[in-house]
């Protein structure tokens, strides 16, 4: 199964997903591809593969990438050959991406399932942000304004997760029951990469 987590910036996917893994579900998770720059806490090919904008080009090129992105002057992208060989070892896989990326790739694989994380209001959202300080009062103005135009997508995908502040064990119990009903569908979604 493929599992798309999406969500508004400052919703704590990255969060979450290490708190699944931290909790021990299984779930093989694809590193995105970003041409932004490390931040101070992110380990290269852990939490993104760290590339060039010139590798990145090279990657479009030559169709390596599921899909791909340009967001706040910074290519993302997932890589495709992780996803087709995790698929293939009948591996469950999650692909964290903006929302962007989770309509482009619900055109190409509609059968995937699509998760919306997102916290209890957009003032929370810009709050995390704040909080990160990794926002220049500029980007996190783009980022407000932008979030307020990916809520309008929410009905595009087929669950949505709250990361309440202080909760993470639920957003985290919740993708994992999501994974568990989708299993228990008498009609099983088939994804073909």
């Amino acid at each position: 199964m493929l599992i798309v987590l999406s969500g508004l910036s400052g919703a704590g996917k990255d969060a979450v997903l290490t708190r699944m893994k931290e909790l021990g579900y299984t779930v093989d998770r694809i590193t995105t591809v970003t041409t932004r720059p490390r931040r101070a806490n992110e380990q290269d090919n852990v939490d993104y593969h760290f590339v060039s904008k010139q590798d990145f080009r090279k990657m479009i090129a030559h169709n390596e990438l599921l899909e791909w992105a340009h967001v706040y002057d910074n290519y993302y992208g997932v890589p495709r050959k992780p996803v087709k060989e995790a698929l293939k070892r009948g591996q469950d896989v999650i692909v964290k991406v903006d929302v962007q990326g989770a309509a482009t790739i619900k055109k190409i694989l509609p059968q995937a399932v699509f998760i919306f994380l997102t916290p209890p209001s957009i003032e929370e959202a810009v709050s995390r942000l704040e909080k990160r300080g990794t926002e220049s009062p500029q980007e996190l103005a783009l980022r407000t304004a932008t979030a307020e135009e990916e809520l309008k997508q929410l009905p595009q995908f087929d669950y949505i997760v709250f990361n309440r502040q202080d909760e993470i064990d639920q957003a985290a119990a919740d993708i994992a029951a999501i994974i568990r009903a989708e299993k228990c569908r008498v009609n099983p979604r088939r994804i073909t990469l």
